[in-house]
Order: C-alpha cells, then structure tokens, then sequence
C-alpha cells in the first residue's frame, strides 16, 4: 500500500467484508449542514428514503472523467442527508467488489460491457420475483425507492424496469462520437440504439443535463418533449481556489481523458502556432488514456518535449496548483456536456479558451470568462490576444472567479433531487 494514501480503518474508508474502497477525500464542505437538512426534508416529503443508482463506470475508475465525477458529488450529498444511496457499476482490474463510498453502497457485480445486461435482468428478476412468487416480497432488503440511470453512451433502459421516480442523467448525444470510439460497425449501432431505440423508452422519464445548450442538442437529436429535460448546472469543488502566483513564463494547461473525442491533437497544433508568436511559451496536457502514444509521437514531430509535457493524470493537489499558475484552460472537446475543467479553472481565476460545442457554450461567458474559438488559426489568435494582453487577461480572471462563484455542489444535489420528488 503506498504511503500516502489513506489506510483501511482511518474516517471516510469503509471496509465490507474483504473489500475496501476509498473515499474521495474531499470530506463535507464548509456549511453543508443546511443543504442536507433541506435535501432529507424534500426527500422524506416524497417518501425517497433510498435511491438505486446504475453507472456505467465510478468515480473509481480508471477511465472515469466528468460524468463519473458528477454523480459522485450528488450521491455523495444525498448519503448526507440521510438518503440510503446504493449505487451499482462495471468492475475494474484492481477495484472491490463491494463496499461503501462517502456514504454510498458500491458494487461492481460485471465487466464494462457485461454490467448493462447485468444490471437489467437482475432487476428485471428480482421484480418478478416480489411480484409472482410466494414469499418474494420477503427475499432481500426491497426495492430502492427512486432510480437514477446515468445515461452515458449504452443506455441501461431504466424505464423497463425500475418503478417511478426515476430520473436519467444525460449530459450529451454521443452522435459521431460513437466513430471515434468504436469500430464502424458497432459505432452505427451504438447511434442507432441512442437515436431510434433508446428515446421511446424515455419519453414518461425525467432527464437532467448540465447546460441549456445541451438541452437544446438533446431535444433536436432525440425528440423528447421541452418539459422533459430539465437543466441542473453543476458545481466546483471547494479546494479550488486562487493561488499565491501565476507561472513567470506564459502557460497554457488542458486537462482531460486522452482519447479521440477530446481532440489534443489539434491542441498540440495549436500551441505549436502559439509558440512562434510567445518563444516563452510552456504548456501542460495533464490526463491519461488510449492517445498518449499517439500524442507524445506528436510532440516529439513537432520537437516540443522542452515546453510541451504531458504528465499523465496527476493528484488534486498537482491539478489545483496546475490551474492556479495557468495564464489559460484551453479545451479543442468535441463533445462535452459542460466541461468541468473549465469552472474548475474558473474558480481558480483562470480564464478558458474553448471549443464552441454544446457545454461550452454554457460553461464559458464568450468574451466575459473567455472565449468560444474553433481549434484552428481562430483560437490561436484568441490564445494569443489573452496572453498577450494583460488588462484583458486581469478582466477574465475576475469574471472567470465570480461566475465560478456560483456554482455549489449542494445546490446541484438539491435541484436533483427536486426532480425525483417531483415525480413522486
């Protein structure tokens, strides 16, 4: 075990049978004695005393990015307020079995394919088996009360299994997205499940997604009624914050999952362009996944390993003061519900120039806290004119924090679970 990670035993681990997880280290924020009171009130109102999640992956895992992280805060807070939160997910190389997480159940009963069908036949079982069976409503501890599906990519069909309430998270359509990520025959059934198969399941299901721009893109893709999708922007961890000082040297950072949809590729571009016009110029790409080789390769073309790292995905600590010395967050996303290193950023007074995608739209005020620019000779310039310009840079740093400002977990967790309540 390394030495400096938390050990079984110690406050916020928890330890079911041979299986231990970890927490997330963050602890309860300051005053969120409030939140949680006004979060169990609304739930004992609705008679939610338990809550079924299904995820693809956990915050825990290895490929786990802003979705996983989003439903780890709102969990997390529900478990606070005295909610019974069980959450189920795919297994990982390395992670437990079962076990209890900042308050929430956790089990990990298949692979990240195997869990879809998984998760739904044992649902589907265990109702037939209160239903039908004689004695069946005394097998096991019940039914949850209400069901949260996180919706990311594969869909699990909550609604053909799981009782209201039930809300979906759904923070984009994968759309051409599915190409970048699977072989092309099963990236056009992966769109067409999610276009024509998936929404008329959903259509009597709440969705809730983290920006009104991509609320829009969801209801042109997939044809659910207005009222149906509901926007609940997300929060910012209180560990960042504003830092002592800024890098000496102009640096431009970007932190992410390295895969195709994230497009570093032409980041690194970018910043190869930058870097004629600013010779100081350093940048960072901090994250992990399937395109380090291929962009390290990149670097190395470009003979850019003296300015241009790559470390890897590093602690919080390395990321708050990573974005504490940043000049700007840059981010080429092609698909991003709303981009959480970008407020993360923000809260750190640092200003973003990003991709004009749905998320983006949302998480960046377009001239105030930073700049929407098509990766290209476009968000170069934009890259430029913030680093180059002192006073403006200064003006986004401000706006940046203030909007960061406020952005609250427990706020998030409280909109959801108006959602359910609402329901029921």
């Amino acid at each position: 075990m390394r030495d400096d990670l938390p050990t079984p035993g110690r406050p916020g681990w928890a330890v079911v049978g041979d299986a231990t997880l970890e927490p997330s280290g963050l602890g309860s924020p300051p005053g969120l004695a409030d939140p949680l009171v006004k979060i169990g009130d609304l739930a004992a109102s609705a008679g939610i005393r338990s809550v079924d999640v299904v995820a693809w992956r956990d915050l825990h895992h290895p490929e786990a990015g802003g979705s996983e992280l989003h439903a780890a805060r709102i969990a997390e807070r529900w478990a606070g307020a005295g909610i019974d939160v069980a959450i189920t997910t795919s297994s990982f190389e390395g992670g437990a079995g079962h076990g209890v997480v900042e308050g929430c159940r956790v089990t990990r009963p298949a692979g990240r394919y195997g869990i879809f069908p998984r998760v739904a036949a044992g649902r589907l079982l265990d109702r037939y088996v209160r239903s039908h069976l004689p004695g069946g409503s005394r097998r096991g501890p019940g039914p949850a009360d209400a069901t949260v599906e996180i919706w990311n990519g594969m869909p699990f069909f909550s609604p053909m299994w799981a009782a209201r309430p039930r809300a979906v998270f759904l923070h984009h359509i994968h759309d051409e997205m599915w190409d970048l990520v699977l072989p092309s025959g099963l990236a056009a059934l992966g769109r067409f499940i999610e276009s024509s198969v998936a929404p008329p399941v959903y259509r009597g299901t709440p969705i809730v997604t983290l920006s009104s721009s991509s609320r829009q893109a969801i209801l042109d893709h997939l044809r659910f009624r207005p009222e149906q999708v509901h926007v609940v922007e997300p929060g910012v961890d209180d560990m960042y914050q504003p830092g002592p000082q800024r890098s000496a040297r102009p640096l431009v950072v970007a932190v992410g999952r390295l895969v195709p949809y994230k497009r570093f590729d032409r980041l690194i571009e970018v910043l190869v362009d930058l870097r004629q016009r600013h010779p100081d110029l350093e940048a960072v790409i901090a994250g992990e996944g399937q395109e380090r080789g291929a962009l390290e390769q990149l670097v190395g073309r470009h003979g850019a390993q003296d300015w241009l790292t790559l470390p890897g995905r590093i602690s919080d600590a390395a990321l708050v003061d990573l974005y504490q010395r940043a000049w700007v967050l840059a981010s080429t996303s092609a698909y991003e519900g709303w981009g959480l290193t970008i407020t993360e950023a923000a809260a750190c007074a640092t200003p973003a120039v990003v991709s004009p995608i749905s998320g983006h739209r949302d998480a960046v005020a377009d001239g105030i806290t930073g700049f929407l620019a098509e990766p290209g000779p476009a968000m170069t310039g934009r890259i430029d004119a913030l680093l180059a310009d002192h006073a403006l840079r200064r003006r986004m740093q401000q706006a940046a924090r203030v909007r960061a400002e406020t952005l609250t977990w427990d706020r998030a967790a409280l909109d959801t679970m108006r959602v359910l309540a609402d329901q029921a």
